[in-house]
């Protein structure tokens, strides 16, 4: 149970596929090749993971920030993210670029080497520490640890980085601003009685509908100053709703002819429509 023994085990079995990797002639035999690469991908995940878990028990207040996941793509969000970073460095590292141009790959590389050279100095110390005091982590080791995750945040920001254009902090600030309106649309539609509570408990799909619309009115009408605002310019908005900015403003001049009545008529209809 002790994450240093989860730790040495691990890091054997990363140690012993590098090395039937390194033994291996790939031309003479792809296919044992390719299952030993499969192997390496595995084996370097549970390590990656086991580190996690060491270092969320041992420095979890001196964790280097990871706000900046925010700004990233959600489809960049997986699970293996570290696990892929840490291949990214190794490729870069043999002067491989696979996914960068080879300007931003000579600029990553320096990053790439001080990652992977900070990643073998945790594993040998983490190793001898496993072997001597499995229970304890003393400041050297601690320190290590510290470094290594500065190291792998700061790769991971600038890698991809330069394969995709992040959010800027504006656009997370649109984004939190459209959260906040679809709260709002969703408690006026419970307070009117469009919505039920055990819909949403209940994961209702016409709610995948009716919420957007109910929004679109709610930020045209309701919360003019909110983030659809059309008092700014198509380049201030979110990316969400930019691209209909002249459609939003039509919606807007027809829904200010509209009475009460006509506007909570239509609501209901939003409401029931597929």
């Amino acid at each position: 149970p002790r994450l240093l023994s989860q730790f040495f085990f691990a890091d054997e079995r990363v140690t012993r596929v590098v090395a039937e990797i390194n033994g291996l002639d790939a031309e003479l035999d792809p296919q044992q090749y390719l299952v030993l690469l499969n192997q390496l991908h595995v084996s370097q995940a549970h390590l990656l993971a086991v580190l996690e878990r060491i270092m969320e028990e041992c420095i979890p207040t001196q964790r280097h920030s990871r706000d900046y996941l925010v700004k990233f793509p959600e489809e960049l969000l997986v699970d293996n993210l570290g696990n892929h970073m840490l291949f990214a460095a190794e490729c870069l590292l043999a002067g491989t670029f696979l996914e960068v141009e080879e300007s931003d790959g000579a600029q990553l590389r320096p990053r790439a080497r001080n990652l992977l050279c900070s990643l073998e100095l945790v594993r040998t110390v983490l190793r001898e520490q496993s072997l001597s005091q499995p229970n304890s982590y003393p400041e050297p080791v601690r320190a290590v640890l510290i470094q290594f995750d500065r190291l792998f945040a700061e790769f991971e920001l600038s890698y991809v980085s330069s394969l995709v254009a992040v959010k800027s902090p504006d656009e997370i600030y649109r984004q939190q601003e459209i959260i906040v309106l679809f709260c709002e649309t969703v408690e006026r539609a419970l307070h009117l009685g469009y919505l039920t509570q055990e819909m949403i408990d209940g994961y209702e799909p016409l709610l995948m509908f009716t919420i957007p619309r109910l929004a679109i009115i709610s930020g045209l009408l309701i919360y003019p100053e909110g983030p659809l605002s059309l008092e700014r310019s198509p380049e201030e908005m979110s990316q969400v709703f930019s691209p209909f900015y002249n459609l939003l403003k039509k919606i807007r001049d027809l829904l200010r002819v509209l009475s009460a009545e006509e506007l909570c008529l239509l609501e209901r209809s939003l409401c029931a429509a597929e």
